[in-house]
């Protein structure tokens, strides 16, 4: 295993929810990235992100970890979710609640 893919393994199992995306959370570089970012924190949900643009052998790295072509990548509790339409996808039809219901991962609707 190379050292990305260690890096990649050890973050997604030490954290319960990962965004590996192009940007941070704060400054996303791409629109992907920002929707991930806007659906995660309209859940106010914990999460570590990881900018794939920081590190060329990560960006490549989570491409084979997941075996999927695009980022970002969502992960919760180890579990590789997909990318972000997958995520609106997922909080359109009020699926991703459930994901979080069943991992045990606190969220709460920010009222806007």
């Amino acid at each position: 295993m190379s050292e990305a893919q260690t890096i990649i393994a050890d973050t997604v199992k030490n954290n319960d929810v990962v965004l590996f995306m192009k940007g941070t959370r704060d400054f996303p570089q791409c629109g992907f990235s920002g929707l991930a970012t806007q659906i995660l924190g309209y859940l106010n949900i914990e999460y570590t992100d990881v900018n794939v643009l920081d590190n060329d052998d990560i960006r490549q790295g989570i491409k084979d970890f997941s075996d999927w072509p695009t980022i970002p990548q969502v992960y919760i509790k180890g579990e590789f979710i997909g990318g972000a339409d997958i995520l609106r996808d997922m909080f359109e039809t009020g699926e991703i609640r459930t994901l979080l219901d069943d991992k045990g991962i606190a969220y709460s609707v920010t009222e806007q």
